[in-house]
């Protein structure tokens, strides 16, 4: 292995185990992320928050352990925590875009970890079903709040791809559902 594979491996460490998360997802997954980011970042302008996208590490409990998370795209507002290539706050929003090698953990342990971090909302985005599950926290629980799959046939009764989708914590940042999954196609 030379020192460009090394360069390129990612990783998580969920409960002191290490997730190996090459190789790197599909095409789809990196255009929808990079939707979501620069549709956040553009609401993010003259703010202090940051929106990072796959490139910073979540240390969820960094008091007990070294465990860590790279999630898909993380708003963060409290600078302070931010150290080297990690992040020990707690983040205002976290996305994931599933893949078939991480779909069980997005949906399940990672969920369950950012729920328990705190994370106020969860979007789990899926390029192959065009959906996206909102998820706020309530009480300590993730509320499945909004769910959406895209319909972009107009003479469809269910057509949703104007549909204007917010983020919680930053309502002025406004996504339209059709924006999330352009140039997935083609």
């Amino acid at each position: 292995m030379g020192l460009r594979d090394l360069e390129r491996r990612k990783d998580e460490k969920m409960n002191g185990m290490v997730y190996d998360m090459s190789p790197a997802p599909g095409y789809r997954h990196g255009i929808i992320n990079g939707n979501i980011h620069r549709m956040i970042g553009n609401g993010l302008k003259n703010s202090l928050c940051l929106v990072f996208m796959g490139n910073l590490d979540f240390k969820y409990h960094p008091g007990e352990n070294d465990d860590y998370l790279c999630p898909d795209i993380m708003v963060i507002c409290d600078r302070k925590h931010l150290k080297g290539g990690a992040y020990s706050g707690v983040p205002k929003f976290i996305a994931e875009t599933l893949s078939p090698s991480t779909a069980k953990r997005d949906r399940a342990e990672k969920k369950d970890i950012y729920e328990k971090a705190g994370v106020e909302e969860y979007w789990i985005v899926s390029p192959q079903g065009k959906s996206v599950e909102i998820y706020y926290l309530s009480d300590g629980k993730y509320i499945l709040e909004q769910s959406y799959m895209l319909q972009e046939d107009k003479d469809d009764e269910d057509y949703n791809a104007e549909t204007e989708i917010c983020l919680k914590e930053f309502p002025h940042i406004k996504m339209i559902l059709g924006d999330i999954f352009e140039g997935v196609d083609g």
